[in-house]
Protein backbone atom coordinates (compact mmCIF):
# COMPACT_ATOMS: atom_id res chain seq x y z
CA UNK A 1 0.00 0.00 0.00
CA UNK A 2 1.39 3.41 -0.92
CA UNK A 3 1.86 5.92 1.95
CA UNK A 4 -0.94 8.26 0.83
CA UNK A 5 -3.45 5.41 0.67
CA UNK A 6 -2.30 4.12 4.06
CA UNK A 7 -2.86 7.56 5.60
CA UNK A 8 -6.31 7.83 4.02
CA UNK A 9 -7.39 4.28 4.81
CA UNK A 10 -9.11 5.12 8.15
CA UNK A 11 -11.26 7.70 6.37
CA UNK A 12 -12.01 5.19 3.60
CA UNK A 13 -13.07 2.55 6.14
CA UNK A 14 -15.33 5.10 7.82
CA UNK A 15 -16.86 6.17 4.50
CA UNK A 16 -17.46 2.55 3.52
CA UNK A 17 -19.29 2.06 6.82
CA UNK A 18 -21.44 5.15 6.23
CA UNK A 19 -22.41 3.96 2.76
CA UNK A 20 -23.18 0.45 4.03
CA UNK A 21 -25.45 1.88 6.74
CA UNK A 22 -27.15 4.18 4.23
CA UNK A 23 -27.81 1.32 1.82
CA UNK A 24 -29.15 -0.85 4.64
CA UNK A 25 -31.59 1.95 5.53
CA UNK A 26 -32.94 2.13 1.98
CA UNK A 27 -33.11 -1.66 1.75
CA UNK A 28 -35.22 -1.93 4.92
CA UNK A 29 -37.37 1.23 4.97
CA UNK A 30 -39.79 1.35 2.06
CA UNK A 31 -40.89 4.90 2.89
CA UNK A 32 -37.33 6.18 2.40
CA UNK A 33 -37.73 6.08 -1.38
CA UNK A 34 -40.41 7.43 -3.70
CA UNK A 35 -41.89 6.15 -6.94
CA UNK A 36 -42.05 8.33 -10.04
CA UNK A 37 -45.31 6.95 -11.40
CA UNK A 38 -43.56 6.01 -14.65
CA UNK A 39 -40.73 3.56 -15.40
CA UNK A 40 -37.27 4.76 -14.31
CA UNK A 41 -34.01 3.48 -15.83
CA UNK A 42 -30.95 4.47 -13.78
CA UNK A 43 -27.52 4.68 -15.40
CA UNK A 44 -24.76 4.85 -12.80
CA UNK A 45 -21.47 3.46 -11.61
CA UNK A 46 -19.46 2.43 -8.59
CA UNK A 47 -16.52 4.78 -9.15
CA UNK A 48 -15.93 8.51 -9.48
CA UNK A 49 -14.56 9.81 -12.75
CA UNK A 50 -15.42 8.93 -16.32
CA UNK A 51 -16.83 5.52 -17.19
CA UNK A 52 -18.52 6.35 -20.50
CA UNK A 53 -21.80 7.07 -18.72
CA UNK A 54 -22.97 10.01 -20.84
CA UNK A 55 -22.77 8.14 -24.18
CA UNK A 56 -24.87 5.34 -22.64
CA UNK A 57 -27.43 7.82 -21.26
CA UNK A 58 -27.71 9.24 -24.79
CA UNK A 59 -28.01 5.76 -26.33
CA UNK A 60 -30.69 4.79 -23.78
CA UNK A 61 -32.79 7.88 -24.48
CA UNK A 62 -32.51 7.27 -28.23
CA UNK A 63 -33.57 3.63 -27.80
CA UNK A 64 -36.61 4.77 -25.84
CA UNK A 65 -37.56 7.34 -28.49
CA UNK A 66 -37.17 4.67 -31.19
CA UNK A 67 -39.56 2.46 -29.17
CA UNK A 68 -42.21 5.18 -29.34
CA UNK A 69 -41.76 6.41 -25.77
CA UNK A 70 -41.47 9.98 -24.44
CA UNK A 71 -38.40 9.89 -22.19
CA UNK A 72 -36.90 12.66 -20.12
CA UNK A 73 -33.40 12.67 -18.63
CA UNK A 74 -32.99 13.55 -14.95
CA UNK A 75 -29.62 14.97 -13.89
CA UNK A 76 -28.33 17.01 -10.99
CA UNK A 77 -26.23 19.42 -13.09
CA UNK A 78 -22.96 18.70 -11.32
CA UNK A 79 -20.48 21.61 -10.93
CA UNK A 80 -22.49 24.16 -12.88
CA UNK A 81 -21.24 27.74 -12.80
CA UNK A 82 -23.67 30.15 -11.09
CA UNK A 83 -26.56 30.88 -13.41
CA UNK A 84 -25.29 28.51 -16.13
CA UNK A 85 -26.09 24.91 -17.07
CA UNK A 86 -23.48 22.26 -16.28
CA UNK A 87 -21.35 20.91 -19.12
CA UNK A 88 -23.05 17.51 -19.12
CA UNK A 89 -26.47 19.20 -19.29
CA UNK A 90 -25.40 21.15 -22.38
CA UNK A 91 -23.91 17.98 -23.85
CA UNK A 92 -27.11 16.00 -23.30
CA UNK A 93 -29.32 18.72 -24.73
CA UNK A 94 -27.12 19.04 -27.82
CA UNK A 95 -27.13 15.27 -28.41
CA UNK A 96 -30.83 14.74 -27.63
CA UNK A 97 -32.90 17.46 -29.31
CA UNK A 98 -36.53 16.97 -28.42
CA UNK A 99 -35.78 15.01 -25.23
CA UNK A 100 -36.30 17.09 -22.06
CA UNK A 101 -33.29 17.26 -19.74
CA UNK A 102 -34.53 18.15 -16.25
CA UNK A 103 -31.90 19.55 -13.90
CA UNK A 104 -32.59 19.16 -10.19
CA UNK A 105 -30.44 17.79 -7.39
CA UNK A 106 -33.70 16.48 -5.89
CA UNK A 107 -34.43 13.72 -8.39
CA UNK A 108 -37.88 13.03 -6.90
CA UNK A 109 -38.89 16.62 -7.57
CA UNK A 110 -37.24 16.46 -11.00
CA UNK A 111 -39.25 13.35 -11.84
CA UNK A 112 -42.48 15.13 -10.94
CA UNK A 113 -41.50 18.05 -13.18
CA UNK A 114 -40.63 15.73 -16.06
CA UNK A 115 -44.11 14.22 -15.94
CA UNK A 116 -46.15 17.34 -15.21
CA UNK A 117 -44.34 19.84 -17.45
CA UNK A 118 -42.91 17.69 -20.22
CA UNK A 119 -45.35 14.78 -20.36
CA UNK A 120 -42.61 12.15 -19.97
CA UNK A 121 -43.81 8.55 -19.83
CA UNK A 122 -40.41 7.13 -18.76
CA UNK A 123 -37.28 8.55 -17.17
CA UNK A 124 -33.55 8.06 -17.60
CA UNK A 125 -31.80 8.80 -14.30
CA UNK A 126 -28.30 10.07 -15.03
CA UNK A 127 -25.66 9.01 -12.48
CA UNK A 128 -28.35 7.50 -10.30
CA UNK A 129 -26.93 4.35 -8.68
CA UNK A 130 -26.24 6.01 -5.32
CA UNK A 131 -29.28 8.32 -5.49
CA UNK A 132 -31.74 5.94 -3.89
CA UNK A 133 -34.59 8.31 -2.93
CA UNK A 134 -36.07 7.81 -6.39
CA UNK A 135 -37.10 4.20 -7.01
CA UNK A 136 -36.08 2.65 -10.28
CA UNK A 137 -37.23 -0.23 -12.42
CA UNK A 138 -33.80 -0.96 -13.84
CA UNK A 139 -30.44 -0.22 -12.22
CA UNK A 140 -27.72 -0.26 -14.89
CA UNK A 141 -24.19 -0.13 -13.46
CA UNK A 142 -21.21 0.72 -15.65
CA UNK A 143 -17.75 -0.69 -15.00
CA UNK A 144 -14.84 0.86 -16.89
CA UNK A 145 -12.56 -1.86 -18.28
CA UNK A 146 -9.60 0.54 -18.01
CA UNK A 147 -9.98 0.89 -14.22
CA UNK A 148 -12.77 -1.40 -13.05
CA UNK A 149 -12.46 -1.35 -9.28
CA UNK A 150 -11.18 2.16 -8.50
CA UNK A 151 -7.95 0.95 -6.93
CA UNK A 152 -9.84 -1.40 -4.60
CA UNK A 153 -10.62 1.28 -1.99
CA UNK A 154 -13.56 3.61 -1.41
CA UNK A 155 -13.11 7.36 -1.21
CA UNK A 156 -10.83 9.05 -0.33
CA UNK A 157 -8.20 6.29 -0.50
CA UNK A 158 -9.52 5.01 -3.84
CA UNK A 159 -12.15 5.86 -6.45
CA UNK A 160 -15.02 3.64 -5.29
CA UNK A 161 -18.10 5.58 -4.20
CA UNK A 162 -19.23 2.63 -2.12
CA UNK A 163 -17.97 -0.91 -1.45
CA UNK A 164 -18.06 -3.16 -4.51
CA UNK A 165 -20.68 -5.40 -2.87
CA UNK A 166 -23.13 -2.67 -3.88
CA UNK A 167 -23.18 -4.36 -7.28
CA UNK A 168 -25.74 -6.77 -5.80
CA UNK A 169 -28.37 -4.03 -6.28
CA UNK A 170 -27.74 -3.87 -10.03
CA UNK A 171 -30.17 -5.20 -12.57
CA UNK A 172 -27.67 -5.16 -15.42
CA UNK A 173 -23.91 -4.68 -15.68
CA UNK A 174 -22.34 -2.84 -18.62
CA UNK A 175 -18.60 -3.16 -19.12
CA UNK A 176 -17.43 -0.04 -20.95
CA UNK A 177 -14.36 0.74 -23.06
CA UNK A 178 -13.70 -2.96 -23.56
CA UNK A 179 -12.46 -2.04 -27.06
CA UNK A 180 -9.44 -0.43 -25.36
CA UNK A 181 -8.23 -3.57 -23.56
CA UNK A 182 -7.08 -6.98 -24.73
CA UNK A 183 -9.25 -10.10 -24.85
CA UNK A 184 -7.49 -11.60 -21.81
CA UNK A 185 -8.34 -8.51 -19.73
CA UNK A 186 -11.94 -8.61 -20.97
CA UNK A 187 -12.30 -12.26 -20.00
CA UNK A 188 -10.76 -11.65 -16.57
CA UNK A 189 -13.10 -8.73 -15.92
CA UNK A 190 -16.17 -10.71 -16.99
CA UNK A 191 -15.14 -13.51 -14.64
CA UNK A 192 -14.55 -11.08 -11.75
CA UNK A 193 -17.98 -9.51 -12.20
CA UNK A 194 -19.64 -12.93 -12.50
CA UNK A 195 -18.08 -13.95 -9.18
CA UNK A 196 -19.50 -10.87 -7.46
CA UNK A 197 -22.98 -11.06 -9.00
CA UNK A 198 -23.56 -14.63 -10.22
CA UNK A 199 -26.22 -14.98 -12.89
CA UNK A 200 -26.56 -11.26 -13.62
CA UNK A 201 -26.54 -10.27 -17.32
CA UNK A 202 -23.31 -8.62 -18.47
CA UNK A 203 -23.21 -6.35 -21.54
CA UNK A 204 -19.98 -5.21 -23.21
CA UNK A 205 -19.69 -1.92 -25.09
CA UNK A 206 -16.96 0.10 -26.69
CA UNK A 207 -16.87 3.90 -26.68
CA UNK A 208 -15.93 4.75 -30.26
CA UNK A 209 -15.55 7.83 -32.44
CA UNK A 210 -18.65 8.83 -34.38
CA UNK A 211 -17.76 12.05 -36.23
CA UNK A 212 -15.50 15.09 -36.35
CA UNK A 213 -17.42 18.37 -36.22
CA UNK A 214 -16.06 21.81 -37.07
CA UNK A 215 -17.02 25.20 -35.62
CA UNK A 216 -19.16 25.77 -38.72
CA UNK A 217 -21.08 22.56 -38.05
CA UNK A 218 -19.67 20.53 -40.94
CA UNK A 219 -18.98 16.89 -40.19
CA UNK A 220 -16.19 14.61 -41.30
CA UNK A 221 -15.54 10.93 -40.66
CA UNK A 222 -13.38 10.37 -37.59
CA UNK A 223 -10.87 8.54 -39.79
CA UNK A 224 -9.87 11.97 -41.15
CA UNK A 225 -7.75 12.30 -38.00
CA UNK A 226 -5.32 9.73 -39.43
CA UNK A 227 -1.98 11.36 -40.10
CA UNK A 228 -3.09 14.79 -38.84
CA UNK A 229 -0.96 16.73 -36.39
CA UNK A 230 -3.46 17.05 -33.54
CA UNK A 231 -3.36 18.79 -30.19
CA UNK A 232 -5.84 17.28 -27.71
CA UNK A 233 -7.70 19.39 -25.13
CA UNK A 234 -10.05 17.92 -22.53
CA UNK A 235 -11.32 18.13 -18.97
CA UNK A 236 -12.42 14.58 -18.20
CA UNK A 237 -12.48 12.16 -15.33
CA UNK A 238 -10.51 9.71 -17.49
CA UNK A 239 -8.52 11.74 -20.05
CA UNK A 240 -6.33 8.79 -21.00
CA UNK A 241 -9.28 7.12 -22.72
CA UNK A 242 -9.64 10.16 -25.02
CA UNK A 243 -5.92 10.10 -25.83
CA UNK A 244 -6.07 6.37 -26.60
CA UNK A 245 -9.05 6.87 -28.88
CA UNK A 246 -7.36 9.63 -30.88
CA UNK A 247 -4.21 7.55 -31.17
CA UNK A 248 -6.22 4.54 -32.36
CA UNK A 249 -7.64 6.72 -35.14
CA UNK A 250 -4.10 7.41 -36.34
CA UNK A 251 -3.75 10.99 -35.13
CA UNK A 252 -0.20 12.32 -34.80
CA UNK A 253 -0.64 13.68 -31.29
CA UNK A 254 1.76 16.60 -30.86
CA UNK A 255 0.61 17.55 -27.38
CA UNK A 256 -2.25 17.63 -24.88
CA UNK A 257 -3.91 20.14 -22.58
CA UNK A 258 -5.51 18.27 -19.69
CA UNK A 259 -7.82 20.09 -17.30
CA UNK A 260 -9.72 18.84 -14.24
CA UNK A 261 -13.03 17.08 -14.79
CA UNK A 262 -15.89 19.58 -15.43
CA UNK A 263 -13.36 22.41 -15.84
CA UNK A 264 -14.83 25.87 -16.32
CA UNK A 265 -12.82 27.27 -19.20
CA UNK A 266 -11.75 30.91 -19.31
CA UNK A 267 -10.59 33.02 -22.28
CA UNK A 268 -7.07 32.68 -20.92
CA UNK A 269 -7.39 28.87 -21.00
CA UNK A 270 -8.51 28.83 -24.63
CA UNK A 271 -5.79 31.29 -25.66
CA UNK A 272 -3.15 29.17 -23.91
CA UNK A 273 -4.33 25.98 -25.61
CA UNK A 274 -4.37 27.66 -29.03
CA UNK A 275 -0.89 29.12 -28.52
CA UNK A 276 0.55 25.77 -27.44
CA UNK A 277 -1.05 24.06 -30.43
CA UNK A 278 0.35 26.68 -32.85
CA UNK A 279 3.81 26.32 -31.34
CA UNK A 280 3.60 22.55 -31.93
CA UNK A 281 2.42 23.17 -35.53
CA UNK A 282 -0.85 21.34 -34.88
CA UNK A 283 -3.32 21.26 -37.77
CA UNK A 284 -6.31 20.82 -35.45
CA UNK A 285 -7.11 21.12 -31.78
CA UNK A 286 -9.41 18.21 -31.00
CA UNK A 287 -11.73 18.17 -28.00
CA UNK A 288 -14.75 16.27 -26.67
CA UNK A 289 -18.42 17.28 -26.85
CA UNK A 290 -18.37 17.80 -23.08
CA UNK A 291 -15.54 20.35 -23.41
CA UNK A 292 -16.80 21.82 -26.69
CA UNK A 293 -19.98 23.20 -25.12
CA UNK A 294 -17.81 25.47 -22.95
CA UNK A 295 -14.68 25.96 -25.08
CA UNK A 296 -16.08 26.69 -28.56
CA UNK A 297 -17.50 30.12 -27.67
CA UNK A 298 -14.13 31.17 -26.24
CA UNK A 299 -11.98 29.87 -29.08
CA UNK A 300 -9.78 32.57 -30.66
CA UNK A 301 -10.16 33.20 -34.39
CA UNK A 302 -7.52 31.87 -36.74
CA UNK A 303 -5.47 28.71 -36.76
CA UNK A 304 -5.50 26.05 -35.55
CA UNK A 305 -9.23 25.32 -35.80
CA UNK A 306 -11.09 23.64 -32.96
CA UNK A 307 -12.65 20.28 -33.86
CA UNK A 308 -15.08 18.21 -31.82
CA UNK A 309 -14.75 14.43 -31.71
CA UNK A 310 -18.19 12.97 -31.05
CA UNK A 311 -18.44 9.54 -29.45
CA UNK A 312 -21.05 6.82 -29.44
CA UNK A 313 -21.69 3.44 -27.86
CA UNK A 314 -20.74 0.37 -29.89
CA UNK A 315 -22.53 -2.77 -28.73
CA UNK A 316 -19.99 -5.62 -28.64
CA UNK A 317 -21.93 -8.28 -26.73
CA UNK A 318 -25.19 -8.56 -24.84
CA UNK A 319 -27.29 -6.21 -26.99
CA UNK A 320 -30.23 -8.63 -26.71
CA UNK A 321 -29.93 -8.68 -22.91
CA UNK A 322 -29.92 -4.88 -22.90
CA UNK A 323 -33.07 -4.66 -25.02
CA UNK A 324 -34.82 -7.30 -22.91
CA UNK A 325 -33.97 -5.43 -19.70
CA UNK A 326 -35.36 -2.19 -21.15
CA UNK A 327 -38.57 -3.94 -22.18
CA UNK A 328 -39.05 -5.40 -18.70
CA UNK A 329 -38.47 -2.00 -17.10
CA UNK A 330 -41.03 -0.34 -19.36
CA UNK A 331 -43.63 -2.95 -18.42
CA UNK A 332 -43.34 -2.14 -14.73
CA UNK A 333 -43.67 0.95 -12.60
CA UNK A 334 -41.72 1.38 -9.36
Amino acid sequence: MNPARWLLSPLAIAWGGVMAARNAWYDRVAAASHGAGVPVISIGNLTVGGTGKTPLVIATARDLVAAGRRPAVLTRGYRAAPGQPADEVLELRAALPGVPVVVDADRVRGAAEARAVHGADCLVLDDGFQHRRLRRDLDVVLIDALCPWGGGWVLPAGRLREPARGLRRAGLIVLTRVNQVGEAERAALRAAVARRVPGLAIVEVGIVADALVSAEGSTRPPEDLAGRRAWLACGLGNPESFVRLAAALGARIVGTSRFPDHHRYTPADSAAVAAAARAARAEWVVTTRKDWVKLAALWPSGDPPLMRLDLRVEWLSGREAWQAALRRALETCA
